[in-house]
């Protein structure tokens, strides 16, 4: 499996002079034999990052470090960065729903933990599993450019063939009854609001534990996202992509986020260089929207913005897709809205809000 990391511009930065500074002085250092402790504005390498220990997660952090030595070839062949892979709550309790073990940042705390207290000096996320509010003195440096958002639905082997289904009604190719193996209430919402006669089961694990489970018949088919697929070479597992108007992804699916200590001026500057403007922008819009909402770790939640060509010719539109659902499909309430990306936040927060005045108090129910 080869992974290629997004293409980042080779104009020279100031961030980027940055670090190859560091990293020649780290290198002349290293050959001299000089190991000394580096001056309080300097950057000591190697530079720890944290991550999850799930094929995706390693795929996605390793494909970040190639692009910073991207911008910085010395730091290639240095050993400037160490990987400290992390065991988080999500991946230890794998017989629950997230839901019921506590929800948002169960595959961040741990790492978050080892970032605050300074065994790590950087963390790689997908930015989906990133609660909206981060811990205290910690801060989201770095968006990368998102992969395809779309969820997709992957049948069991033998069960439906995919060039018979109609793109518009994508669920209508389940059988009545059909047992569909997931772990997301946001999914399972959207689906049973379409087909209210489907039955769920709990389906977690990494993407191959999944595939596995499908192929041996514990249901009938799974929902997964295009991007982890893609990442991880397997992007031909997609049996069925859903147009995001169907099935509204989540928040933040298929960006890669970076955090850093709030204080580490001199690592967010750097990060910055790699920075995604669309990647923002959208994260942006959708990280605020989920504020807003602020629902239980049980509430259907969707959030996807893209960007859009302006109809009158003038720069690019943001267009950003909100939704809050029942658990059991009953209710199921989506709006759009359109601006400009610059105001991102605020167009978030108002989709939020409006969303949140129009749907049952119970929804949000602790």
């Amino acid at each position: 499996m080869v992974f290629v990391p997004p293409s980042v511009s080779d104009r020279p930065t100031a961030q980027a002079s940055a670090l190859q500074k560091i990293a020649a002085e780290a290198a002349a250092r290293q050959k001299r034999g000089v190991l000394r402790p580096a001056l309080p504005h300097r950057r000591q390498l190697p530079l720890r990052v944290g991550t999850r220990a799930s094929p995706l997660a390693l795929v996605q952090t390793r494909a970040f470090l190639t692009m910073l030595t991207r911008f910085c070839p010395v730091l290639r062949d240095m050993g400037a960065f160490q990987e400290h892979q992390i065991n988080t709550t999500g991946d230890q309790v794998q017989n629950r729903r997230l839901a019921e073990i506590g929800g948002k940042g169960l595959f961040a705390k741990e790492i978050h933990d080892a970032l605050s207290d300074g065994r790590i000096d950087f963390a790689v996320h997908s930015l989906k599993d990133l609660e909206t509010t981060l811990p205290p003195g910690l801060v989201l440096a770095c968006t990368l450019r998102r992969e395809d958002a779309r969820d997709v639905l992957i049948l069991r082997p033998g069960a439906v063939q995919p060039d018979q289904v109609d793109p518009a009604a994508p669920f209508d190719s389940l059988p009545r009854g059909a047992l569909v193996g997931c772990a997301s209430v946001r999914r399972q919402a959207q689906m049973l609001h379409d087909r209210p006669d489907l039955r769920f089961g709990l389906l977690r694990g990494n993407v191959q534990t999944r595939l596995d489970k499908l192929a041996a018949g514990q249901c009938e088919a799974t929902l997964l996202a295009l991007a982890g697929l893609r990442r991880l070479g397997m992007g031909d597992r997609a049996d069925i992509i859903l147009d995001p108007e169907i099935m509204v992804p989540a928040a933040g699916q298929g960006i890669v986020g970076v955090t850093v200590r709030e204080s580490d001026i001199e690592l967010r500057e750097l990060l910055s260089a790699i920075e995604d403007y669309e990647a923002r922008a959208v994260s942006t819009a959708e990280r605020a929207l989920l504020a807003e909402l602020d629902g239980s770790c049980r509430t259907p939640i969707g959030g996807y913005a893209r960007l859009i060509d302006d109809a009158q010719g003038g720069g690019p539109m943001l267009r950003l897709t909100g939704l809050v659902a029942r658990e059991d499909g009953s209710f199921l309430l989506r709006r759009v809205v359109t601006g400009a990306p610059a105001d991102a936040e605020r167009m978030g927060r108002e989709l939020g809000h409006s969303l949140r005045a129009d749907s049952p108090a119970d929804i949000f129910a602790p």
